[in-house]
C-alpha cells in the first residue's frame, strides 16, 4: 500500500506542476474586456452596391474573411429588407475612436457599437482602407477604457496570445493559442505581414484584438483559411503597428496615401538566384516596369533585383511593397539593385499608388520543340497586353510543365532575348549551352520570371 500512496502522490505532483506551467488568462481578461466592443451593421439593401447577392457575399466570407455576413429578412410591403452583419473592435482612445476591419463596416448604412457595460452607440465611419482591411470608427463617448498597444516585432513564434470578440454573435468570447508564424504573405494581400496563430476565431471575431500575455494588443484578427467556413487551426492577424499607421492617416486625412514604384515584382527563388548570378535568394525581382512610371523614369529595368530600398535590406519580395507603400509619395530615395552580375545605385522619386489594370489575350497554336506548344500574338493582342514581343502558351509538357508554365501564359523573352514566334523561342532555348533560363512571362494582370531548367 505504501507504493500505491507514493504513486498517487507522484501523479498529483506531476498534475499540479503541469497545471502550474499553463498560463492564467483570468486577470488579463478582466482588465482588457472593457476595451473590446461588439459591432453590428445594417445595410438597407439585400443586394450590395457591387451587385453581389447576399449568398455570393456569404461564400466570399466563407473562405476568406470572417466578418459574419448577415442574412436578409423577407421583403416587407414590397420594400427590400435590411441586411445585418456583426464584427468586433477595440477602443484606442478614451474619447471614442475604435478600430475594426474594413470589411466589417464596408458598404453599410448604420454601424452600432455595444460596449462591455451594455451601452450602445451609433458610430461614424471616419475612414477605411481595403488594402490592409483596417477601418477607424468613432462614437460620442468619454472616459472609455482604451487598450495598450504592443510591439509585434517582440512577438516570438510559440508565444501565448489571446483573442476577445463576438464569434457568431456570442459577445465577449475569449479564445487562446500560440503564435504559429510571423510575416505571412496571403494571396492579394501585399501590404500586411500577417501574424499566423492557432487561436480559435470564427465569423464575428473580425476586427477584434489579439493580446499578448502582457495585456498589450499586438494584432487585429482579420482572416482565416478554412474549407468549412469555421475555425480549422489557421487564423491571421494584422500586426498592430500596421494597423496604427493606417489609423493615423485615416484620422488625419480620411484615407491612406501609399507610395509606389510602378513595377511588378516576384520572389527570387533558388533557381532564379542561380540564373541571375546571385549567391543566395534575396531581394525582389522586377518582372515588369510601368511605362513612364517612377521606376521607368529612374532607369529600372525588368530582371533588376532590388536588394535595398532607402538603405534598408529587402530580404524578399514580400517586404518591398510594405516599404514602398509606407513611403510618402514624392519622396526622393535610393535603391541598390542587382543587374548583370553587379550592384548598381538607382535614385528614384516615389509615386502614388494607382488603380489595378487587367489585360486579356486570345491564342492560336503551333508546335514548338522545347516542351511547349505556342502561338503568335496579333498586333492588337500585343497592344492590349502592353507588350512589344511575346508568344502565347497553348500547352506545356516536360521541363516547361515542371517549371510551372501553363496555357494562357505569354512568354515575352528568354534570358532577356525577345521572342515573337515558335521558331524564335525554340532557337533561344536550343541554340545555347546553358542549362537554365529566366523566362519573362505575362500572366493575368502582371508579369513574372519563370526559371526553366532543361535536360540536355
Amino acid at each position: 500500500m505504501k507504493w500505491l500512496a507514493s504513486l498517487s502522490f507522484t501523479l498529483l505532483f506531476v498534475a499540479n506542476a503541469a497545471w502550474a506551467s499553463l498560463p492564467d488568462f483570468t486577470d488579463l481578461v478582466d482588465k482588457q474586456s472593457p476595451s473590446v466592443v461588439n459591432i453590428t451593421t445594417t445595410q438597407e439593401r439585400t443586394e450590395n452596391r457591387r451587385g453581389r447577392t447576399p449568398q455570393s457575399d456569404e461564400m466570399f466570407e466563407f473562405f476568406r474573411r470572417f466578418g459574419m455576413p448577415g442574412l436578409p429578412e423577407a421583403p416587407r410591403n414590397g420594400r427590400p429588407a435590411p441586411r445585418f452583419g456583426q464584427g468586433s473592435g477595440f477602443i484606442i482612445s478614451d474619447d471614442g475612436y475604435i478600430l475594426t476591419n474594413a470589411h466589417v463596416v464596408d458598404e453599410t448604412d448604420e454601424v452600432t457599437v455595444k460596449l462591455n457595460d451594455r451601452r450602445e452607440f451609433q458610430a461614424k465611419v471616419i475612414g477605411s482602407d481595403k488594402r490592409t482591411d483596417v477601418a477607424l470608427i468613432k462614437i460620442e463617448a468619454s472616459n472609455l477604457r482604451k487598450v495598450s498597444i504592443g510591439t509585434p516585432d517582440r512577438l516570438r513564434v510559440g508565444e501565448w496570445v489571446l483573442a476577445i470578440g463576438a464569434p457568431f454573435g456570442f459577445e465577449n468570447s475569449v479564445t487562446a493559442g500560440i503564435v504559429s508564424a510571423k510575416g505571412r504573405a496571403l494571396p492579394e494581400e501585399n501590404y500586411v505581414p500577417f501574424i499566423q496563430t492557432d487561436v480559435a476565431v470564427n465569423p464575428g471575431n473580425s476586427g477584434g484584438p489579439l493580446f499578448n500575455m502582457r495585456g498589450e494588443v499586438v494584432g487585429m484578427n482579420s482572416q482565416i483559411i478554412s474549407r468549412s467556413g469555421g475555425y480549422m487551426g489557421l487564423s491571421f492577424a494584422i500586426p498592430i503597428d500596421v494597423v496604427m499607421e493606417v489609423a493615423k492617416q485615416l484620422r488625419e486625412d480620411g484615407r491612406v496615401n501609399r507610395g509606389r514604384l510602378g513595377v511588378l515584382i516576384q520572389e527570387v527563388t533558388a533557381d532564379l538566384a542561380e540564373t541571375f548570378g546571385l549567391k543566395k535568394p534575396r531581394g525582389a525581382l522586377i518582372s515588369e516596369v510601368e511605362k513612364d512610371g517612377p521606376a521607368d523614369r529612374a532607369g529600372l529595368q525588368p530582371s533588376d533585383i532590388i536588394l535595398e530600398f532607402d538603405g534598408r535590406e529587402v530580404p524578399n519580395s514580400i517586404e518591398l511593397p510594405r516599404m514602398v507603400g509606407a513611403t510618402a509619395p514624392g519622396t526622393r530615395t535610393h535603391l541598390k539593385v542587382w543587374r548583370d552580375g553587379d550592384i548598381k545605385e538607382v535614385r528614384v522619386v516615389v509615386g502614388e499608388m494607382p488603380q489595378d489594370k487587367l489585360a486579356v489575350a486570345e491564342t492560336k497554336s503551333q508546335a514548338n520543340k522545347a516542351g511547349l506548344v505556342v502561338s503568335k500574338l496579333s498586333p492588337d493582342q500585343k497592344r492590349d497586353l502592353k507588350i512589344d514581343s511575346g508568344v502565347m502558351v497553348d500547352d506545356a509538357t516536360g521541363a516547361a510543365a515542371r517549371a510551372g508554365l501553363r496555357p494562357g501564359d505569354v512568354i515575352v523573352s528568354v534570358a532577356g532575348m525577345p521572342v515573337n514566334s515558335a521558331d524564335e523561342l525554340s532557337k533561344a532555348l536550343n541554340d545555347n549551352d546553358r542549362m537554365s533560363f529566366a523566362l519573362l512571362v505575362k500572366r493575368g494582370e502582371g508579369s513574372i520570371y519563370v526559371p526553366l531548367r532543361l535536360n540536355r
